[in-house]
């Protein structure tokens, strides 16, 4: 009798094991195993559409001069960027960081934005995204030493007079607030993120309950070993808003207040941890990714008014 019992928890343990595996590995491929194919968004990202809200953005995206610049990572990536030279910068640089599954092109309305405001426009391609090298996504944690990076080759390029601000959205929000953390050089001025998340392993559990409706844990935490041993970085240690503690760089935080995507207490998280100036803009009505172009001239003025704080040089 007890060996019969043995042998059915023993197979009960192992069926369980197998599923916790099973589940990981798919959670990993969905979420982190980058495949080179991207969700059709709800528009075109890219091309003008009927009644497009971007249009003018879109067409002077495509006719813009721009350079494609290289750059290697630490282990050895060939990461991409487009750069938009400015002839009005007079040595503003802003590095624009895309989202989730995003390229560099999908920023055109954001890269207008500053542009018109006087800035030269980097726009990299995310290890995994795009043009650039990398087989998973990496949520914005090993992006900071490739965002350092591009730093270090704006600066070499333009000068130490360089000024240079960080802006991201969503995922590429989170990514500028895991560089804020870092030992950043005096040329970066300040940094606008929006509707970046507060944690990878928040974020992904939340997205694990609402589309799977399935709790954290087991599920999440078995990921992020297996993320840990694939990608080199857990859920755990990719935390913006443990960054953001640490961060001297003054930082002005975005949200929609209909975000159901990347929840907007996210925004007072991270706005209410920070440790440097601080300003906060929730946009009334606007869903994820989407403040922008719910209230176009006040998200222009807000971004305007915060940056025009710390920028020696004057904006357009």
């Amino acid at each position: 009798m007890k060996k019969k019992t043995l042998k059915i928890a023993l197979t009960a343990l192992g069926a369980t094991s197998a599923t916790l595996l099973y589940s990981s590995i798919y959670f990993y491929k969905q979420a982190v195993k980058n495949k080179k194919t991207n969700t059709s968004p709800d528009y075109d990202l890219i091309n003008v559409v009927p009644n497009d809200p971007w249009e003018a953005e879109k067409l002077w995206f495509q006719k813009v001069d721009r350079d494609v610049l290289t750059l290697y990572s630490q282990d050895d990536l060939a990461l991409k960027a487009l750069l938009i030279e400015n002839p009005e910068a007079g040595g503003k640089v802003a590095i624009l960081a895309h989202g989730y599954s995003g390229t560099s092109k999908e920023m055109a309305p954001f890269a207008k934005l500053f542009y018109d405001l006087g800035f030269t426009i980097l726009l990299p391609d995310a290890r995994g995204h795009g043009d650039s090298e990398g087989d998973y996504i990496g949520f914005g944690w090993p992006e900071r030493h490739d965002y350092l990076a591009w730093i270090d080759s704006l600066i070499n390029r333009y000068g130490q007079d360089t000024e240079i601000v960080l802006f991201g959205i969503s995922m590429g929000g989170a990514t500028v607030l895991n560089v804020s953390g870092e030992a950043l050089p005096d040329q970066v001025k300040a940094i606008v993120e929006d509707c970046g998340y507060s944690s990878v392993e928040k974020e992904l559990g939340y997205q694990l309950k609402n589309l799977y409706k399935l709790p954290s844990y087991p599920f999440i935490p078995m990921t992020s070993l297996l993320t840990k041993y694939k990608a080199g970085y857990s859920f755990t240690e990719a935390s913006p808003v443990e960054q953001v503690k640490k961060s001297t760089t003054p930082t002005l935080f975005i949200h929609g207040d209909r975000d159901s995507f990347v929840p907007t207490q996210m925004a007072y998280e991270l706005y209410q941890a920070a440790a440097s100036d601080k300003f906060l803009y929730i946009v009334p009505g606007a869903e994820h990714a989407y403040s922008y172009v719910t209230d176009k001239e006040e998200y222009r003025r807000q971004v305007t008014r915060f940056l025009a704080r710390y920028l020696d040089h004057t904006l357009s």
